[in-house]
């Protein structure tokens, strides 16, 4: 009997059959997850998708205006207008799209 400090060789008992190859132990190895890297960040993509929105929407309602139609419905609130978006430390950030905008609440 001889010991393997390397843990290199097989077990020494005759009635052992089963040789692994190297490529049933590579099948035997669970396969590895990649997960994609973006080049944006989650937050950057949000306001990405709002930029590109506001942008058709404005877009749109200046169509509308040149074909005249009947009550055109102008953009709301710009998202990257930060000034309708003040707000104290203790409050949250008002959500977007604004429902309403009160000039009174919001003096600077």
């Amino acid at each position: 009997m001889k010991i393997d400090t390397q843990g290199m060789s097989l077990p020494l008992d005759p009635n052992y059959k089963e040789k692994t190859s190297v490529e049933d132990q590579r099948k035997a190895l669970p396969k590895a997850i990649i997960t994609p890297r973006r080049l944006f960040t989650p937050e950057y993509v949000k306001e990405m998708k709002i930029l590109i929105n506001e942008v058709l929407d404005e877009r749109q309602y200046r169509k509308e205006l040149s074909q005249a139609v009947d009550n055109p419905t102008p953009p709301g609130i710009s998202y990257f207008d930060v000034d309708h978006f003040k707000h104290s430390i203790d409050d949250p950030e008002p959500q977007y799209p604004l429902e309403s905008y009160d000039e009174d609440d919001h003096e600077a």
